[in-house]
C-alpha cells in the first residue's frame, strides 16, 4: 500500500521552500510522478523558472505563490489563494527553512524569531490550514523537512536545533494522532546536504566536521522523503552513515551528547578554559 495520494485533475502538492535544494528537489521528484505542484518561497523568478522546468518537462499544472512565511498575514492567506486557484492540496510539504550558528547571545535576535515563525509557526498553520480536509477525505500526504540537530542538541545551534526539533515533535505526534485516518505524515531529519544553504546562511563547521560519506545531495533527500512518505514512516534519516551517527548518539547520556558536539561545533581558534569558551585574538 501506498499512502502518498495518486494525482488527480484539481489536486496539488503544496511545497514551501521551493525555490532551491531540498524543496525544489521535492518539486521534481514528485511532478515526476505526475502529481501538480504548487511552488511557495519568496523568489519569484526562481519560482518562476521551476515551474516552467516543470510544467515543460513533465506536462503537469505548476503554479507559483510568493510568500514570506515568516509574515504572519502573507501565510494566513495562503490558503484562500490556493483556493483562487480551483487547487485542493493533497499533499503538503513543509520544507521552507533558514539558519544561524554562533553563541546565541552574539547573533542577530531578529533572525533568530524569524527562524522561529518560518519552522515553527508556520508549520503549525499550514497544517491547521490543509490536513484537517485531508482527514475528511481519508486521504493525504505530509512531510516535514527537520534535520539531524533536531534530534541532537548542538551549542551554537541554539535555535536552529530547537525549531527542528519542534518540527520533530510536532510532526512525531501528528503521526500518531492521524496513522488511522488515511494520512501520511512523515518527518525527514537529514544531515548535512549539498545545498546552496551555507552560502546563503554564512559558513557552518558542519562544512569541515562531517566527512563527504555522510553528505547527501538535495535529490537523494527529496527521494527519501517521498519513498518515507509512501510508507508512512514516522522519522526518516537519510544515508546509511548519518543513521548510524544518530543511533549512537541516542544511546549516550545528554551530558556527553553535549560535550561532544560542543567540540564538534567550536569555531576555529575557539577553546575552552575552566569550562568556558575563549575566543583567541
Amino acid at each position: 500500500m501506498s499512502w502518498l495520494p495518486n494525482p488527480e485533475s484539481g489536486t496539488t502538492s503544496l511545497i514551501t521552500g521551493a525555490s532551491s535544494g531540498i524543496g525544489a528537489a521535492i518539486a521534481r521528484d514528485l511532478a515526476a510522478r505526475g502529481h501538480g505542484v504548487t511552488l511557495v518561497a519568496r523568489r519569484e523568478e526562481r519560482l518562476q523558472a521551476l515551474a516552467r522546468e516543470l510544467a515543460q518537462t513533465h506536462a503537469v499544472r505548476a503554479e507559483l505563490v510568493t510568500c514570506d512565511l515568516a509574515d504572519a498575514e502573507a501565510r494566513s492567506a495562503l490558503a484562500d489563494q490556493v483556493q483562487g486557484l480551483g487547487l485542493r492540496v493533497d499533499v503538503l510539504v513543509q520544507s521552507a527553512g533558514l539558519g544561524s550558528y554562533g553563541p546565541f547571545i552574539g547573533l542577530d535576535l531578529r533572525r533568530e524569531i524569524e527562524q522561529v515563525r518560518v519552522m515553527c509557526e508556520a508549520v503549525v498553520e499550514l497544517c491547521g490550514a490543509f490536513v484537517p480536509a485531508m482527514v475528511a477525505r481519508a486521504s493525504g500526504g505530509v512531510v516535514i523537512v527537520s534535520s539531524g540537530l533536531g534530534l541532537q542538541p548542538g551549542a551554537r545551534y541554539a535555535t536552529y536545533g530547537a525549531t527542528k526539533a519542534f518540527c520533530i515533535a510536532f510532526g512525531e505526534s501528528l503521526h500518531v494522532e492521524l496513522r488511522r485516518s488515511g494520512v501520511a505524515v512523515s518527518n525527514v531529519c537529514p544531515g548535512p546536504v549539498d545545498t546552496e544553504y551555507f552560502s546563503v546562511n554564512g559558513p557552518h563547521p558542519a562544512q569541515r566536521v562531517f566527512p563527504r560519506p555522510m553528505w547527501s545531495s538535495a535529490e537523494a533527500v527529496a527521494a527519501a522523503a517521498i519513498d518515507g512518505l509512501e510508507r508512512n514512516r514516522r522519522v526518516v534519516i537519510p544515508g546509511t552513515p548519518m543513521r548510524a551517527l544518530m543511533a549512537t548518539g541516542r544511546l549516550a547520556p545528554r551530558a556527553v551528547q553535549l560535550r561532544v558536539m560542543d567540540r564538534f561545533f567550536r569555531a576555529p581558534g575557539e577553546r575552552c578554559e575552566s569550562g568556558r569558551p575563549v575566543q583567541k585574538v
